[in-house]
C-alpha cells in the first residue's frame, strides 16, 4: 500500500506540471495572437493604401470626366448661342427687308392717293363739263328741235344710258380678266392637286326597285289568298308592291329609299324561304329592319372613322348611316359625302385652313337628305337646322346651310363646301339621270338663251354642261355680249336644277364678204 504523502506529492508533482504547461501555452498563444494582430494591422494598412490609392485614381478620372463633361457642355453651349446670335441676325435681316418693302408699299400707297387725288379732281371736272354740255343740248334741242324740257331730258337720258351701259359692261370685263389673271390659275391649281391626291370610285350605285321571282307562279303566292300577303307586305313596310304581266318581276314602289331597300330584302328572302304568310311576313321584315339598322350604324361609323372625326354624335353617326341608301342622280350620298370629305380636307391643307374642320363639314353637308322625305324644305337647310341640336359650331351650321347658296357664306369652308360639292357632282361617273330628265334640260337651256334679244341660234353641247349661244354681230357688240353670258347664267341659276355647273359661251363673229370680178 502506497504512503499518503507519496499520493500528495505526485499529485502535487502533476498539478504543477500541468500549470506550467498551460502558463507556456498561453504564452505561446499570446505570441500567436500578437503576430496575428500585427499580420492583420499590416493588412489593413496596405488595403487602407490601395483603397486610398484606388479612391484617388476614381476622383482624378471623375474630374477628368467632369472636366470632359462641362467642356463638352460649354462647347454645345456656345454653339447654340452661335446659332441663335445667326438666326438673331437674320431675323434682323429679314427685318430690314420688310421694313424696306413696307416703306416701298407705303411710298406707292401715297402715290396712288395722289393719284386717286387727281383722277378725283378730274372726273369733278368732268363732271362739271357733263353738266355743262347737259345744259348746252338741252337748249340747242330745245331751240333747235322744238322740244320741250322734259322731252329734251328724256331723249338725253336714254343717250347717256346708252353710254353708261357700254362702260360698265367694259368695266365688268376688264374685272373679270384681271380676276382671272389671279384667281383662275391658284384656283385651278389647289382643285387639280385635290383631285389629284384623291382617287375615289366612279360606281353609280342605283337601288333596285324590281325583285326576280323564280317562275310567274310565285306571283299568285305573294298576293296570297284575297290579296292578304300583299297587304301585309305593304302594310310591314310602308311600300307599293306592283304585280302587272311583266313575267318574272315584281316591282316594289316607294318613296322612302331605306323601306324600299327593307321591302326588296324582306321579298328576297320571302321568296328564297317559299313560306309566304302574315306571320311569317312580319318575322322576316322585324327582322330585316334589325339588320338594316347595324348596317346603318356601322356604315355612319365607318364614314366618321374614315374622315378622322372626333366628337360626333351617336344620333348624327346613325344619320350618316342612312345616306348609304340614299342616291342622287344615281350618286351614292354616302359615298359622296365621304369624298367630298377628302376633296375639302385636301382643299383647307393646301390654303392653310383646318382640314379636320373641313372634312367635318364635308361629311355632314348632306345629311339633311337622310330626312328630307320626311320633311318639308331644302336639304341643306333641314340639315343645319337638324345638326343644331347636337351642338355643331356656326361654321359647320352655315357651310352646310350654304353650300347650294340658299343662305349667303359666312367663312371660306362654305364656299369650299360649295366647290367640293361641284368637284364631286360634276367628275366624270360620278352623276347619271334618265334620258327625259336629260332631254328636258337641254331643252331648257335652249329655251332660255333663246329667250334673248340679238340671240340668233343656240346649242346645248357637251351633255348639257355647256350653251354655246351665236348672236347677231349688228344687233350685239363686244360688251352686251358679254352682259348677255352674265343675264343667260343668272337665269339658269333661277330656273334649273342641274348637277355641277354649266358654261355659258356667247360668241359674235364679224363677216366681211368680197368678190374679185
Amino acid at each position: 500500500m502506497i504512503p499518503g504523502w507519496v499520493v500528495i506529492f505526485v499529485a502535487g508533482a502533476f498539478f504543477g506540471l500541468g500549470f506550467g504547461l498551460r502558463v507556456v501555452l498561453y504564452r505561446q498563444k499570446r505570441r500567436d495572437a500578437r503576430q496575428h494582430i500585427e499580420t492583420m494591422l499590416q493588412e489593413a494598412r496596405r488595403d487602407a493604401d490601395a483603397i486610398v490609392r484606388e479612391g484617388k485614381l476614381h476622383i482624378k478620372e471623375e474630374s477628368i470626366k467632369a472636366r470632359d463633361q462641362f467642356e463638352e457642355e460649354a462647347r454645345a453651349r456656345r454653339q447654340e448661342i452661335k446659332e441663335i446670335e445667326e438666326r438673331v441676325a437674320q431675323r434682323e435681316i429679314n427685318l430690314d427687308r420688310k421694313l424696306e418693302a413696307f416703306d416701298k408699299k407705303e411710298l406707292a400707297l401715297e402715290r396712288r392717293m395722289e393719284e386717286y387725288e387727281r383722277q378725283r379732281a378730274a372726273l369733278a371736272e368732268e363732271r362739271t363739263e357733263l353738266e355743262q354740255h347737259k345744259a348746252i343740248m338741252l337748249q340747242r334741242l330745245h331751240d333747235v328741235a322744238r322740244l320741250t324740257p322734259d322731252a329734251a331730258r328724256t331723249q338725253l337720258m336714254t343717250a347717256l344710258q346708252d353710254e353708261l351701259k357700254a362702260e360698265s359692261a367694259d368695266l365688268i370685263r376688264r374685272a373679270q380678266q384681271e380676276a382671272h389673271e389671279t384667281a383662275e390659275r391658284d384656283a385651278r391649281k389647289i382643285i387639280a392637286l385635290a383631285v389629284e391626291r384623291f382617287a375615289a370610285e366612279q360606281i353609280n350605285e342605283m337601288t333596285t326597285c324590281a325583285v326576280p321571282l323564280p317562275g310567274d307562279d310565285m306571283k299568285g303566292r305573294i298576293i296570297g289568298k284575297e290579296g292578304r300577303n300583299i297587304r301585309a307586305i305593304e302594310a310591314a313596310t310602308g311600300v307599293n308592291i306592283l304585280i302587272d304581266d311583266t313575267p318574272e318581276v315584281v316591282v316594289i314602289s316607294g318613296f322612302d329609299p331605306l323601306r324600299r331597300e327593307i321591302a326588296r330584302q324582306s321579298l328576297e328572302r320571302l321568296i328564297t324561304d317559299g313560306r309566304i304568310h302574315p306571320t311569317r311576313i312580319e318575322e322576316v321584315v322585324h327582322k330585316v329592319q334589325a339588320e338594316i339598322a347595324e348596317i346603318i350604324a356601322g356604315a355612319g361609323e365607318h364614314a366618321v372613322y374614315e374622315l378622322g372625326l372626333r366628337a360626333v354624335d351617336p344620333s348624327v353617326q346613325i344619320m350618316i348611316g342612312r345616306l348609304k341608301f340614299r342616291h342622287s342622280y344615281g350618286q351614292n350620298v354616302l359615298k359622296h359625302s365621304i369624298e367630298m370629305g377628302h376633296l375639302m380636307g385636301m382643299m383647307a391643307s393646301e390654303l392653310g385652313l383646318d382640314a379636320s374642320l373641313a372634312r367635318r363639314i364635308g361629311l355632314l353637308h348632306d345629311i339633311g337628305k337622310a330626312m328630307d322625305h320626311d320633311m318639308e324644305g331644302s336639304h341643306a337647310l333641314i340639315g343645319a337646322e337638324y345638326l343644331k341640336k347636337f351642338g355643331e359650331t356656326p361654321v359647320v351650321l352655315n357651310a352646310v346651310a350654304a353650300h347650294h347658296n340658299e343662305v349667303p357664306a359666312e367663312s371660306i369652308y362654305a364656299i369650299l363646301a360649295r366647290a367640293g360639292d361641284a368637284m364631286t357632282a360634276a367628275r366624270p361617273g360620278a352623276r347619271s339621270e334618265n334620258t327625259e330628265i336629260y332631254l328636258k334640260r337641254l331643252e331648257k337651256l335652249e329655251q332660255i338663251a333663246a329667250s334673248y334679244r340679238g340671240v340668233e341660234k343656240c346649242y346645248a353641247i357637251q351633255a348639257g354642261r355647256e350653251i354655246r349661244v351665236l348672236v347677231e354681230p349688228k344687233t350685239i357688240d363686244d360688251n352686251e355680249a358679254l352682259l348677255l353670258a352674265r343675264n343667260i347664267s343668272r337665269q339658269i341659276e333661277h330656273d334649273m336644277q342641274y348637277p355641277g355647273q354649266i358654261k355659258v359661251t356667247v360668241v359674235r363673229e364679224t363677216r366681211c364678204v368680197e368678190y374679185a370680178k
